[in-house]
């Protein structure tokens, strides 16, 4: 394969004039660094309209703050298209404590500041400011949570739909190509875009609530949820509950003077559709314009992997996949990914190892039921949680067909599957194929699942399995690996503080962690994102499935606590995971027994005549200057090593004649 910067789309003026171009169709504006690979949307969106016959250029991480950044191109014929990156920007430059993070692996050499914070609505206002009336179309992560009024963490508040703020013409949410394409084609023909109204997957603002084309349903205005939490959870519950290609209906929600309508949900892709849209002739590589600032880091994640499916009806309640992408599953053709993988094999960096075969939960290739397919979404009932739905299809048989046709490649040493795996829908296969060659074939030392928790109560909340489930897993998961002579671990995801979780329920976390041998590297605090359930829950303090209170940490003392106590063997967490004990009246969990996660204080030495040149400085021993305290335990005393008294020199060691050698 030849990687030519020819092969990039146009990202200046200067190369649509290379390309002969005397004007072009489309601006795509977006927040991230143009990587021209299909696990970005952008390209993913600009490839696609290539493909249609329209001429597309990519704006980059414009400088906001300079007009000239846009009018640098000119003037599109048909309209600009834009969106904050793969990230929600403010996701992308926070942390879930507030503070600002110090890398984006989505910008050039991991630089931030790149972007602005609430990009998509910057970004088309610069638009409006720059081309006027010219069509302005919002879409990605950042427009698609942020359709409807919702709760915003970082400013504390419910703000308007995106729509109002950014001030565009249309939002397209959700995998957006359908819409694109429909949206494309009629600007092409000459429709103006406020006659665009009956677009799948697409919002608009009217003064005329009859401009809507579709069966409907209103939900309390931005007015009421800001100002009524029961209001708010009512309403998020029916943008869920109508987030169905299938049955869903368009959702009408006042906002003042004007109405946003919130159209159904598009169809996803059919296969056919998926495997063209994934074989789009991609460069697979960031724009050479970076290379010599480092290049673009979140390539490395990507690079050598592979999204074979869409959708994901595992339904975790703090996800934002259920309300993005949806929960209706559609995979790509055997056929379309050895395609691709046989690229990559042609790739001059490629090293024989596929780093993942997967997409937002690596085992799902199918719906989860045929029902879905004519009824759409069961309302009232999750298809993994708390328990498995009589009617899951939980055949791997397809996915095991693919993985084993990629193994057979010449060229490639090993197929590894990095992407989550559902272990609850793994269990329910009972042919227990998929997970043998798991086992033996697809893990690379480590294989990362989400039980989130352990608190049956708690994993209600979250939408997940009860942990009985994941306790099968992991015994079946451990014996296979005895089995074969494997030494591979099982690692946790897990979560602090989401809604739902006390003080004492994250103590029986870290109890269960201590009684597995294992403590997490790294932790999770809940990030309440827009859109989720869980963010509802988060804000509202109500359960809005049922509409009955939830206890939400919230403090950053006791979020503090229930991550410390998830990592309470580090001497750094001692004082916090000691508070959290004595609050929960836990008393019993320090000491000495193998059950307890702290040891009792140690007792300050008797001083006899001031210090001594012998005396070991505290919490550490002699000479290292007072370090970090270790553990003390008082030794067993028999007849035959006697108490030592108080101040004891200690017996000097005997020579070593080896020591002396020369």
């Amino acid at each position: 394969m030849d990687w030519k910067i020819s092969d990039f789309l146009p990202v200046s003026r200067q190369d649509m004039e290379d390309r002969g171009w005397e004007g072009y169709d489309f601006l795509i504006v977006t927040g991230d660094a143009y990587v021209d690979h299909p696990s970005f949307g952008t390209a993913i969106i600009a490839r696609l309209l290539e493909s249609e016959g329209y001429r597309v250029c990519i704006c980059a991480q414009p400088d906001w703050h300079d007009p000239a950044s846009l009018a640098a191109y000119g003037r599109p014929r048909l309209g600009v298209m834009l969106g904050a990156g793969n990230l929600d920007s403010m996701v992308a430059h926070y942390t879930v404590a507030k503070r600002r993070r110090s890398s984006d692996a989505y910008s050039p050499g991991n630089r931030v500041g790149l972007r602005p914070d609430r990009a998509t609505i910057v970004y088309a206002n610069l638009a409006r400011r720059v081309f006027g009336d010219l069509p302005v179309v919002i879409g990605g992560l950042e427009a698609s949570l942020r359709r409807f009024a919702h709760y915003d963490y970082w400013e504390d508040k419910v703000r308007r739909s995106i729509l109002v703020d950014s001030g565009a013409d249309l939002l397209v949410y959700g995998m957006g190509e359908r819409a694109t394409l429909e949206i494309a084609r009629r600007l092409a023909a000459g429709t103006p875009v406020r006659e665009i109204r009956d677009v799948r997957g697409t919002a608009f603002l009217t003064g005329d609530p009859g401009a809507c084309a579709y069966p409907k349903i209103s939900c309390a205005s931005f007015e009421e949820v800001a100002g009524d939490k029961r209001a708010y959870a009512q309403a998020n519950m029916i943008q869920y509950r109508e987030h169905d290609p299938v049955v869903g209906r368009a959702i009408l929600q006042p906002h003042g003077d004007r109405v946003l309508v919130v159209n159904p949900p598009a169809m996803p892709l059919t296969t056919q559709e998926l495997d063209r849209v994934a074989e789009l002739p991609y460069v697979r590589e960031p724009h050479p314009m970076y290379d010599d600032v480092g290049g673009v880091p979140a390539i490395e994640e990507v690079r050598f992997s592979i999204c074979h499916n869409r959708g994901c009806f595992g339904a975790c309640n703090f996800c934002s996949l259920a309300f993005h992408q949806g929960r209706m599953v559609t995979s790509r053709s055997h056929e379309s990914v050895l395609r691709e993988a046989e690229g990559l094999i042609a790739h001059p960096g490629f090293k024989g190892y596929l780093h993942d075969v997967g997409g937002p939960t690596a085992n799902f290739r199918r719906p989860a039921c045929q029902k879905q397919r004519k009824a759409g979404l069961c309302k009232n009932r999750a298809c993994l949680a708390p328990t498995a739905c009589p009617n899951l299809d939980a055949d791997h048989s397809d996915y095991l067909a693919l993985l084993r046709k990629l193994r057979a490649l010449p060229g490639v040493k090993k197929v590894f599957i990095r992407s989550g795996i559902r272990f609850d829908y793994l269990l329910q296969d009972k042919s227990g194929a998929f997970l043998r060659e798991l086992v033996e074939h697809h893990v690379s030392g480590q294989l990362k699942v989400a039980p989130e928790h352990c608190v049956d109560r708690v994993l209600d909340y979250m939408g997940k399995p009860h942990i009985a489930v994941y306790e099968k897993f992991r015994q079946k998961y451990d014996s296979l690996n005895k089995a074969r002579g494997k030494e591979q671990y099982l690692v946790p995801y897990l979560m602090s503080s989401h809604p739902g979780c006390t003080l004492a329920d994250a103590v029986e976390l870290a109890c269960w962690l201590n009684r597995s041998g294992r403590q997490p590297e790294q932790v999770q605090d809940f990030y309440p994102t827009p859109g989720t359930l869980s963010t509802c829950m988060y804000y509202t303090g109500l359960d809005p499935r049922t509409m009955e209170p939830v206890f939400v940490p919230k403090s950053a003392h006791e979020k503090a606590m229930q991550r410390a106590l998830m990592q309470w063997k580090r001497p750094e967490k001692r004082p916090l995971v000691l508070e959290a004990l004595r609050l929960t009246h836990r008393e019993d969990l320090i000491g000495y027994g193998k059950e307890c996660l702290l040891r009792p204080d140690r007792p300050q030495p008797r001083r006899q005549d001031g210090p001594r040149s012998n005396d070991r400085p505290a919490g550490g021993k002699k000479g290292r200057g007072g370090g970090a305290k270790t553990p003390f335990k008082p030794k067993a005393q028999t007849a035959e090593r006697p108490k030592r008294k108080a101040g004891w020199a200690k017996p000097k060691p005997k020579p070593n004649a080896r020591r002396g050698r020369r």
